[in-house]
C-alpha cells in the first residue's frame, strides 16, 4: 500500500497536515491535491480540531506543481494540442485556496525549506506562516512563461504592496525567509531547530483562543480591503453583534472579571 500523499497527526487540539512528496519537494501532483483537499475538509468537520499545521515532509515545504504531472505536461508531439492550464488552476488550485481561506479554525504554515511557485502561494493563503531561516519563497512563474497564481496575484499587493508584489513576481528571484519576514511577507522567521516547537506552541496558543472569533477577524480583514471606511464600520458593526451573542464572548468576560484562565469553546 503506497505511503499518504499527506501524513496527519494530531496534538490535543492542533492537526497537523504533512505534505508527503519529499523526494520531489512535495510538489503538487491531481493525486496530492486531492489528498490534501480531503485531509483539510476532515480537519474542518472535525469539533475537536482548533488549529491546523500545514508544513512539508523532507527538506521542502513545497516546489509548487510538479511540472512531470500529465495534467500539466507539454506533449512534444508536432501538433499536439496545449496543456489547458486555466482547467488545472479551476479545478485543483482554485478550490484549494479557497478551502484555506474559508477553514472554520486558523491555519498556520511552517515553511521548513523551500516554498517556490503555487507552494509560496500556498503558505502565503495560511493565517500566519512560520519558516525556518534557511527556507525561501520564490514566485516562480515568469521562469517559464506564466503569471502568479494560487491567490498569488491577489496576495502579494495586499501583504507587501504593489510596488514590491511586482518586484517578487516579476524577477521571480528567491526571497530568503529573513527578508520575507522583515518586509511583512510571513508573520516570524526563525532559527531551523526551531521551526516545529515554535509552530506546535503557536498553534497551540491559537487553539486556546476563542475559535470564531479569529476566523472573523480573518474574514473581516479580508473583506475590508475592497471596501470604504464607512463600510468596513457598518462591517465590523455587523460582525460585533454577532459574536457578540456568542459564548466565546460571555465567558471572556466572566474569566476577566474573575481573574481565571477562559475556557473557549465555540468554533
Amino acid at each position: 500500500m503506497p505511503e499518504p500523499l499527506v501524513l496527519t497527526s494530531n496534538a490535543g487540539a492542533v492537526r497537523t497536515l504533512s505534505l508527503n512528496r519529499p523526494a520531489a519537494l512535495n510538489s503538487f501532483t491531481t493525486e496530492l491535491h486531492g489528498e490534501l483537499m480531503a485531509a483539510l475538509d476532515l480537519a474542518a468537520d472535525d469539533p475537536e480540531v482548533r488549529c491546523v499545521v500545514l508544513t512539508g515532509a523532507g527538506r521542502a515545504f513545497c516546489a509548487g506543481q510538479d511540472l512531470a504531472d500529465p495534467s500539466v505536461a507539454p506533449d512534444p508531439t508536432p501538433g499536439a494540442a496545449p496543456k489547458d492550464l486555466g482547467h488545472v488552476i479551476s479545478t485543483w488550485y482554485a478550490p484549494l485556496v479557497a478551502r484555506l481561506r474559508s477553514m472554520p479554525v486558523p491555519v498556520v504554515a511552517a515553511v521548513n525549506g523551500v516554498a517556490a511557485g503555487a507552494g509560496a502561494n500556498i503558505a502565503l493563503c495560511c493565517d500566519l506562516v512560520v519558516a525556518a531561516r534557511s527556507a525561501s519563497f520564490i514566485q516562480a512563474f515568469t521562469k517559464i512563461g506564466l503569471v502568479p497564481d494560487t491567490g498569488g496575484t491577489w496576495l502579494l499587493p495586499r501583504l507587501v504592496g504593489s510596488a514590491r508584489a511586482l518586484g517578487i513576481a516579476m524577477l521571480g528571484d528567491k526571497l530568503p525567509a529573513e527578508e520575507a519576514a522583515r518586509i511583512g511577507l510571513i508573520w516570524q522567521c526563525v532559527e531551523d531547530a526551531a521551526l516545529a516547537n515554535t509552530a506546535a506552541a503557536l498553534a497551540l496558543k491559537l487553539a486556546g483562543m476563542p475559535t470564531r472569533a479569529l476566523v472573523a477577524t480573518r474574514q473581516a480583514m479580508a473583506a475590508a480591503q475592497d471596501m470604504d471606511l464607512d463600510t468596513a464600520l457598518a462591517e465590523e458593526a455587523r460582525i460585533q453583534r454577532e459574536m457578540g451573542n456568542a459564548g466565546d464572548y460571555r465567558e471572556g468576560v466572566e474569566a476577566f472579571r474573575a481573574k481565571r484562565a477562559p475556557q473557549f469553546k465555540d468554533r
